[in-house]
């Protein structure tokens, strides 16, 4: 007999991914809505520069997410 528990169905992590990543982009919109906007009109191009680094680390979330849901 063994102690492990069992892994919750693939769709329910999905549920749960897609969950997260709903809430990242959330978190995203409000940054660049909130932030960087208002700075690009303020300074130019370096708040894109930090937009696109935010994205970036998005990007990569979102590749480990990927990594870690095994294919169909």
């Amino acid at each position: 007999m063994s102690n492990e528990v069992p892994a919750p169905p693939l769709e329910e992590r999905l549920r749960e991914a897609a969950a997260h990543v709903e809430q990242d982009l959330r978190r995203v919109i409000a940054y660049i809505n909130d932030d960087v906007v208002p700075a690009i009109r303020r300074n130019g191009a370096e708040p894109l520069r930090q937009a696109a680094a935010e994205l970036r680390k998005l990007a990569e979330r979102l590749d480990e997410a990927n990594r870690r849901t095994p294919p169909r």
